[in-house]
């Protein structure tokens, strides 16, 4: 069992090649949930909704034998996510708000060989990270992007590094920046010096740091060895959800191989690269699948990112 903390949102996702008809499921912990289901893995998700949506979003889990503690919210949150160009960049405006995770229960992760924090907007604080740190002994994984996010009267999202983030991250076991958040964590321009962005935030006390660098691939560090991890080459569709697939990814080949960071970088990027080739959540993904991508990517070697300090 893996246990994935977050809220749902449903979105409304404008790329260069996808012009949507409504609003769509989404989110950081949703998205890695749906994915760890289509492998094979037991996932459990917690999360605030609003009426609106959520009988909806029980079926559609129940339906993937996704357990869910749905809490109840005013409003069901969401982004207006308006890609500009093919490489992420977006504009990203407040829909609406859900409700905080204020009270989450032991029993909801005691059986889980995994918990990963993937919050949207402040959901998941500082004081309940440090309780399950306390009272959780399997892998701890954080996507810090709903850590470091707000939003303004207007609803457009800012990200700011706020004060005890430092000491939030230095519980978890993995964390994994992608290189907006590395920049906002660090000052570190990630595509000038991931290496010194991961060494960083690993200096704050996660035993692995991961940035991910969208089209260049990611680097995995465990405060010993850099390891340079390529991107599986695909025809972008909608980069939403790349992370957060990526983080499902490592997670269940980490914990499948006992450890294995090579193996867990390659696994995780296989499966961001089927995510993005599609667009929303409602796609075919398998383990078989992936370790198809997967073994194409081991024969590489001495693989560098092409940042500016490799150049």
């Amino acid at each position: 069992m893996i246990t994935a903390i977050g809220n749902p949102v449903y979105d409304y996702i404008k790329t260069k090649k996808v012009e949507p008809d409504g609003r769509v499921r989404s989110g950081c912990s949703t998205n890695a949930a749906l994915a760890l289901a289509k492998m094979g893995e037991q996932v459990r998700l917690v999360g605030a909704i609003g009426d609106d949506y959520a009988e909806h979003f029980k079926t559609e889990l129940s339906a993937l034998g996704i357990e869910h503690r749905i809490i109840p919210s005013e409003e069901t949150g969401g982004f207006s996510l308006i890609y500009y160009d093919d490489f992420g960049n977006r504009t990203l405006d407040l829909l609406g708000r859900a409700a905080e995770i204020k009270d989450i229960d032991p029993e909801w992760y005691a059986d889980a060989r995994a918990v990963l924090i993937g919050p949207i907007l402040g959901e998941v604080s500082f004081e309940n990270v440090r309780k399950i740190r306390e009272s959780f002994d399997g892998l701890f994984f954080c996507d810090p992007q709903g850590l470091i996010r707000g939003a303004d009267e207007n609803g457009r999202i800012y990200h700011e590094k706020c004060e005890g983030i430092e000491e939030t991250l230095g519980c978890f076991d993995i964390v994994k920046p992608n290189e907006l958040e590395g920049r906002i964590l660090t000052g570190i321009d990630c595509r000038e010096d991931p290496y010194e962005a991961a060494r960083i935030i690993k200096s704050w006390g996660p035993k692995i740091v991961i940035v991910t660098l969208a089209e260049l691939g990611s680097v995995v560090y465990d405060g010993t060895t850099f390891i340079d991890i390529p991107p599986y080459g695909i025809d972008l569709m909608d980069s939403t959800g790349a992370g957060d697939t990526y983080m499902a990814g490592f997670t269940f080949e980490y914990l499948k191989t006992g450890g294995d960071l090579r193996r867990a970088g390659c696994y995780a990027s296989c499966t961001s690269s089927v995510m993005i080739e599609n667009s929303g959540p409602d796609f075919s993904m398998t383990e078989d699948m992936i370790r198809e991508r997967q073994v194409e990517l081991l024969k590489i070697e001495n693989y560098k990112v092409k940042v500016s300090v490799n150049a």
